[in-house]
């Protein structure tokens, strides 16, 4: 998440009234034009980041300025005056295309100043909600409006706590105001994430379920009476989002359609970030692939807890429980990725499968082995996939690359013994590589002779004076 705000105010009154207000904590009559950049230390603001407030000239003549701060902007705020009605009009006829026309794609507050000045009959010269609405409806980059008022110090610290908020949390990436719905990009990666905390994947989140979903995200447990309150919230709305007890999917969902729609989208935020999701709900890149340096006399093997959890993997995926996974249990567990990452590879018969072909966990953990040792880069990125509890990197760890003095010196120094070890195999065509690779991996001999076109490789387990080691064969085309 980021650590600097930069908020912008434009439009034709009250923006350096506003600014001075925030800063004095009083009403200042006579004002400069344009007030000096303020910077806002991250201690003192809710969302604790550094926020820059750049105040802006009213003048046509100064718009190269006035571009050049934009361009800079996480945030934009039109600021008009609710008793002026020549102001309001200049917001939607002026301010928001003028927007649009820079290209710029920053969300916006609109910013009603001199509240404590509109009538209490609301006479014809001042702009009341419901005209607000329709902009709002029209311009989608308006994340809210603000009502405030420098003189009477009314909601002015407010203002830019929803302007951070625009920026850290913004709503329009998860939710369609206009229609009332949330976003399918949001549903997908919130659908992802319930499927990744299914731990028994039955398709619901029972309490134990829930609880550990709560101290992940917000390092808080539930109590049963918090617990049964949610259930019971999603039970009167949705009866249909509650399954054996628990949280099914669509429930899980209307909770945070629920949150969104109450003003709590930091909550929804939350999760995602948690997660790995950045601000364009993709997967961020430093959470699939984080810097990981190896040694040039090192290779890199799963961990222990990589081993424990692609087993745990391999358990919840193996619906029928026959201990293996068939090709509809491979592709529910690679639906929470891209897909399969060894489409060019002969995966499933480059590692261990049982008669019918499926990949049973000697092979699963094989083929992750292979994996690691050839590309542990791409190990890291489906580690995080399935959601790897942690930093991925406890995933994998380093081993000395040969034996010897060296090896045993490197291993008093905590690195793990070597256990994946890689083979080519060559010579000329047509001499057998292919058949001895697949006898290898008990694999049936092939009779038609198939020269290999790219390069390939294969994994078994092998017996090492009683221990268990992976050996990888590999062919080049």
């Amino acid at each position: 998440m980021r650590d600097n705000i930069r908020i912008v105010l434009v439009g034709d009154v009250g923006k350096s009234t506003l600014v001075t207000a925030l800063i004095k904590e009083v009403f200042v009559v006579n004002v400069q034009d344009v007030v000096p950049e303020v910077t806002i230390p991250p201690e003192v603001t809710p969302e604790n980041v550094t926020t820059h407030i750049i105040d802006t000239p009213s003048r046509g003549d100064e718009q190269d300025a006035l571009e050049t701060e934009l361009r800079k902007a996480n945030v934009v705020c039109i600021v008009y005056a609710v008793d002026e009605r020549e102001s309001f009009r200049r917001t939607h006829e002026h301010w928001l295309p003028f927007l649009r026309r820079q290209g710029l794609s920053l969300p916006v507050i609109l910013v009603g100043n001199k509240v404590d000045m509109r009538d209490e009959d609301a006479g014809p010269a001042t702009v009341l909600e419901d005209e607000v609405v329709p902009i709002m409806n029209e311009y989608r980059e308006i994340e809210i409006c603000v009502e405030c008022s420098a003189k009477a110090l009314l909601n002015v610290s407010e203002l830019f706590y929803f302007a951070q908020k625009a920026v850290l949390h913004p709503t329009r990436p998860l939710y369609d105001a206009r229609d009332h719905v949330m976003k399918p990009e949001c549903a997908s990666a919130l659908t992802r994430i319930f499927r990744l905390c299914d731990a028994d994947g039955d398709g619901v989140l029972n309490d134990a379920e829930l609880n550990a979903f709560q101290r992940s995200c917000f390092n808080t447990p539930l109590q049963q009476r918090e617990l049964e309150g949610v259930k019971e919230l999603v039970q009167a709305s949705r009866p249909d989002g509650i399954t054996a007890g628990g949280l099914n999917v669509d429930g899980y969902l209307y909770l945070h359609l629920l949150f969104i729609q109450r003003g709590r989208v930091e909550t929804t935020w939350m999760v995602l970030r948690r997660f790995g999701y950045g601000d364009d709900l993709s997967l961020r890149d430093d959470f699939l692939r984080p810097e990981c340096d190896v040694p040039p006399d090192c290779c890199v093997e799963l961990s222990p807890g990589g081993y424990a959890f692609l087993t745990e993997i391999f358990k919840r995926y193996d619906a029928d429980r026959d201990s293996a996974l068939c090709a509809a249990e491979l592709d529910n567990i690679f639906s929470l990725s891209p897909g399969v990452p060894w489409k060019h590879g002969r995966f499933p018969e480059s590692t261990v499968t049982n008669a019918a072909g499926c990949v049973t966990l000697e092979g699963w953990l094989a083929q992750w082995s292979m994996s690691t040792l050839l590309d542990h880069r791409l190990t890291l990125e489906y580690l995080a996939y399935f959601g790897f509890p942690g930093d991925t990197r406890d995933g994998i760890c380093m081993v000395a690359r040969h034996a010897g003095a060296g090896g045993l010196r490197r291993r008093r120094k905590g690195k793990q013994q070597r256990s994946v070890f890689l083979c080519y195999v060559v010579g000329a065509a047509g001499a057998g590589k292919s058949s001895l690779i697949r006898a290898f991996a008990k694999k049936p001999f092939a009779s038609e002779y198939t020269p290999t076109a790219r390069t390939t490789a294969t994994v078994n387990s092998v017996d090492v004076k009683g221990a268990e080691k992976y050996l990888v064969m590999q062919e080049f085309g």
